[in-house]
């Protein structure tokens, strides 16, 4: 059965590819709404994938790390999270194995204990990637830290209490890092 168009969609006309590499795909596109009007530029981009885990150790904390976001310019309190790579032919990780990864170079934490929360468009206003959020419990200490090279880093440890306190406070800044924690409690 041949899937039906839906009337909402707009029409890709063209597509310029701004910068394209191997960390981002920026591109200007013109499109035809379904009225038939032409518009341009829409810019968008694509991004790998990614994770982001709300990690707790044997004692109930919660594993936060503290790093400098270039985007807002800032350092940020936030889960630890990270990109899904993919290998020379292009094919992505498994995204559990990706998140057992992340924690584990972050934090030199690991777990046994694995729930997959949700994987949803990170921002598909304007990005196709998806983020896959993920809980780990009863973390414990296996390994130093294995950061990369662009990664500086803390880790803090947090009662439920403190991380609710610093998303009310607005010190928790990363959007889907408050929904993936919003989402473990519901689970």
């Amino acid at each position: 059965m041949e899937q039906q168009k839906d009337p909402l969609a707009w029409e890709e006309i063209e597509t310029e590819h701004i910068v394209q590499d191997q960390w981002i795909d920026f591109r200007r596109t013109t499109y035809r709404y379904p009225d038939g009007r032409v518009f341009a530029p829409f810019y968008s981009y694509t991004k790998r994938d990614y994770v982001v885990i709300v990690a707790s150790d044997e004692a109930g904390r919660y594993l936060c790390v503290r790093q400098f976001r270039q985007g807002i310019r800032a350092v940020t309190t936030e889960f630890p999270a990270g990109g899904i790579e993919k290998d020379a032919e292009g094919h992505s990780e498994d995204i559990l194995e990706a998140a057992r990864r992340e924690l584990l170079e972050e934090t030199g934490y690991a777990s046994d204990e694995w729930k997959h929360l949700l994987s949803i468009p990170s921002h598909p206003t304007i990005s196709d990637n998806y983020a896959h959020f993920f809980v780990a419990r009863n973390c414990r200490k296996v390994a130093d830290q294995s950061l990369d090279e662009t990664e500086v880093l803390n880790i803090l440890h947090y009662t439920a209490a403190q991380i609710e306190d610093l998303i009310a406070r607005g010190d928790f800044q990363q959007p889907d890092h408050v929904a993936a924690w919003l989402l473990s409690l519901r689970r």
